[in-house]
């Protein structure tokens, strides 16, 4: 099913019952598995896949080589997971060699008009980017997020599992997981009790999660502190020991 205005690389490679609409073009070393449909007007380049039953809406751009002074050429990747929809004028670009030559996108994701994926982001299943939200280079982000419009992260920031930021939010340390956070200097207001509630979360594992984050950001103690507490009546609830993992991993720090 590809229309007759479609340019395709005799390169590429197409699984069972893709639909390519009018004037898209599919380039070099493009994978695109069963199931995918891309609309009119799309640009991929590869070296690049894309995921069975994955929607990708007009004017989106996958593949394109990184915005990124020291890339000379080299053969880099994007691989995109299944069942992601991609909307219009989204951007997502291969990676670089100095961030592992690979950028990648899980399952279930839906990317609202104008989002960019940068080079070398690695992100996760399940996460919802708002429009216009961007991630710049080497940014992960975890399962199940939200990031709302107009969201900007900085490069080799972390996104936790689960957390939900606001809109307009300058995200320039690691966002912790099961958390709000929110403001153009961004700050981190408690844990994101909706959300998990919406997620089927169980009311204790939100209890504990509360705890932790009223220790976190609403006692005397600092972070060490607090972590320490954290384990002593928490460690064991999967929950907090991916937190308390997030926290003692942070490269940048995290947001509080």
């Amino acid at each position: 099913m590809i229309h007759p205005t479609a340019i395709v690389s005799s390169h590429a490679r197409l699984g069972a019952n893709v639909a390519i609409g009018p004037y898209s073009i599919i380039g070099d070393h493009v994978t695109i598995h069963e199931n995918v449909e891309i609309d009119g007007h799309v640009v991929i380049e590869g070296p690049c896949e894309i995921g069975e039953c994955t929607r990708i809406y007009p004017f989106a751009s996958l593949g394109q080589p990184p915005q990124d002074l020291k890339f000379k050429g080299e053969e880099t990747r994007l691989v995109i997971g299944r069942r992601n929809v991609i909307r219009e004028y989204v951007t997502m670009n291969r990676g670089t060699a100095g961030g592992g030559a690979l950028t990648s996108v899980g399952d279930d994701n839906l990317f609202m008009t104008q989002t960019h994926i940068a080079h070398d982001c690695i992100v996760g299943s399940g996460n919802i980017f708002a429009n216009n939200s961007a991630l710049a280079g080497h940014v992960t982000v975890g399962d199940h997020a939200t990031l709302t419009a107009f969201v900007g992260v900085h490069q080799f920031c972390r996104v936790g599992d689960h957390a939900f930021i606001g809109a307009l939010s300058k995200v320039v340390k690691d966002a912790l997981p099961y958390a709000r956070t929110d403001g153009q200097e961004a700050k981190c207001y408690g844990a994101n009790t909706v959300g998990l509630r919406r997620r089927g979360f169980s009311n204790e594992s939100i209890r504990h999660i509360q705890q932790a984050f009223r220790l976190l950001l609403n006692s005397s103690l600092n972070t060490t502190q607090a972590l320490e507490r954290i384990k002593a009546e928490m460690r064991g609830v999967p929950e907090i020991d991916y937190l308390i993992n997030f926290i003692e991993t942070s490269e940048r720090g995290v947001t509080k």
